[in-house]
């Protein structure tokens, strides 16, 4: 396989992935605000700081109100991380290197895009906002469905497998980074009554809540949210799986040597965190999570430099004149 299809497809499954986890996060986090107090200091703010955005927002908006968050996380052409852009750029990626997967694959993801697009020249109201969200989870989960039923294990599918669990990874400790912030001992009192409501909904973005119930069994805590998504093995989305996902797919790859050293860090670390302190000390996890962060970089930098023809440290944008080209 060429370096430059192995890239392509690499970023085309984390900007499909990137895409469904920030729906899913707009989505969970419009369903928490309508259940706690009006006064309370969570808001739409937070959003911005788990994308790890906010000088970007900040250059285009004056408030991080409602509408202004929605717009920049949900449909702005200028921001990479948006789903808009980041169907439009998983689109192109996937446009000049289609051959390589099945037809139904690219008509999906070509289709969704074409949606969504749609949807942003329309307007994105509130009333329009639940059935968006929901077209963007179920398209990108179709196309997950289509990459599991019709490719063969080949790099094809190995390279795709890669881009999804290091994306998959990185958001679960985004989320978990910033919602602790809030929900850790050194909340403001008022917001105590509604610790639980609030790791549920840490659960219901990563779609974990009910397998947390059903492997733990128990009222849903902080500690005990925070070992299930960080190192159970048999939840998808939690980190420990995901870098255990990207350990066997490099194994069947040529000089995975440096690769996979990287992530046998990064797992280890996860796997040894004492959790129970870490739930104690909201500055110890933030600390603890940047450290992942920057292990998720050395993955990414260990792939890229090994297979990839031209590193790029930053995922490629999607040029204005990518966005007129063909949609079949």
């Amino acid at each position: 396989m060429l370096s430059r299809v192995a890239e392509n497809l690499y970023w085309t499954a984390r900007y499909i992935e990137r895409a469904e986890d920030t729906a899913r996060l707009v989505s969970v986090n419009s369903h928490l605000l309508l259940d706690l107090p009006h006064h309370t200091a969570l808001g739409w703010s937070t959003l911005i700081d788990i994308m790890g955005c906010e000088s970007r927002f900040d250059e285009r908006y004056d408030r991080r109100n409602e509408k202004n968050v929605l717009h920049f996380l949900c449909v702005e052409r200028d921001n990479p991380g948006s789903i808009l852009s980041s169907l439009a750029s998983a689109r192109e990626n996937l446009r000049t290197t289609r051959d390589v997967v099945s037809r139904e694959i690219w008509e999906q993801i070509n289709e969704l895009y074409l949606d969504v697009r749609e949807q942003s020249d329309a307007g994105l109201s509130p009333r329009r906002r639940d059935s968006f969200l929901k077209r963007v989870i179920r398209g990108c989960q179709t196309v997950t469905g289509l990459i599991e039923g019709t490719l063969s294990y080949t790099a094809t599918r190995c390279f795709i497998e890669l881009g999804r669990n290091l994306e998959r990874a990185d958001m679960t400790t985004r989320i978990i980074d910033v919602r602790s912030g809030n929900l850790l001992p050194k909340d403001p009192e008022e917001l105590r009554p509604f610790e639980n409501l609030q790791w549920m909904s840490v659960l219901k973005s990563l779609t974990g809540y009910q397998m947390y119930r059903q492997q733990v069994r128990l009222r849903v805590r902080g500690p005990d949210v925070l070992r299930f998504l960080l190192q159970d093995r048999h939840f998808p989305r939690a980190v420990a799986r995901s870098l255990e996902s990207l350990s066997w797919e490099l194994q069947s790859l040529p000089r995975h040597d440096r690769a996979l050293a990287a992530v046998a860090l990064v797992r280890a670390e996860v796997l040894e965190a004492d959790v129970q302190s870490l739930a104690r000390s909201p500055d110890d996890l933030h600390a603890f999570i940047d450290e992942l962060q920057i292990g998720f970089n050395n993955i990414h930098d260990a792939i890229a430099t090994t297979y990839f023809a031209r590193f790029d440290d930053v995922p490629r944008a999607v040029t204005a004149e990518a966005e007129e080209d063909e949609e079949d």
